[in-house]
């Protein structure tokens, strides 16, 4: 492997480790904020519509979902990290192949390639 290649490659861990912990940071933080939104929340003895119902259950709706997506992807977040420190990282967990850097660059947690990711899914 030539320098200039090694330097990139370091260069490309680096920004990606820079955007793990700060995607880490934001869904650590977004949990609690989205669990204590104030869209729970709601004046007693306003009036309302049922509309606002409505809309207020989509809303939660919305907020469980995203609080789920993010509780699945704070451990593939947390592998990802610990694959930089250990060399690993751009390596499938389940074959051992690399991973594209265009699905790295786009899912930095990405852990498996994306015909193994979606396997998994499949079985769940």
């Amino acid at each position: 492997m030539s320098d200039k290649t090694s330097i990139s490659d370091q260069a490309f861990l680096k920004r990606q480790q820079a955007r793990l912990l700060k995607l880490r940071a934001e869904l650590s933080g977004s949990t609690g904020a989205q669990e204590e939104s104030g869209v729970q929340s709601q004046s007693l003895g306003e009036a309302h519509e049922f509309e606002d119902d409505a809309q207020r259950l989509s809303l939660l709706d919305t907020e469980d979902a995203l609080i789920s997506r993010n509780a699945l992807r704070l451990p593939m977040i947390e592998r990802a990290l610990e694959k930089i420190k250990d060399g690993t990282y751009g390596v499938s967990d389940a074959s051992g192949r690399p991973i594209p850097r265009d699905r790295l660059e786009a899912m930095p947690e990405a852990i498996y390639t994306v015909d193994e990711e979606a396997a998994r899914k499949s079985v769940r």
